[in-house]
């Protein structure tokens, strides 16, 4: 079963694809997405990654919580379920 991870503090110059290289590292990446500003395409400093299992999400999470990446202290914990 996959696990949706949530990624705060990223800097606004990380892609989606960076950021499936750095939890790729960690287990299998089903996919990872950056959020960005509808109408400008800038980031907005978080994004979601999802992995293929909980045991891979479990490692991502314990192991880049609280690492430092280009100069940010990124959040890393599971994604809570969006809300209509």
């Amino acid at each position: 079963m996959s696990t949706n991870i949530y990624v705060g503090n990223l800097t606004f110059a990380t892609n989606s694809a960076e950021l499936e290289a750095l939890f790729s590292e960690h287990g299998e990446v089903v996919k990872a997405q950056v959020i960005t500003e509808r109408d400008t395409g800038r980031s907005r400093g978080f994004g979601f990654v999802e992995m293929a299992s909980s045991e891979d999400a479990k490692k991502a999470i314990s192991s880049l919580d609280g690492r430092n990446i280009d100069g940010r202290q990124l959040t890393v914990n599971v994604a809570k379920e969006r809300s209509r």
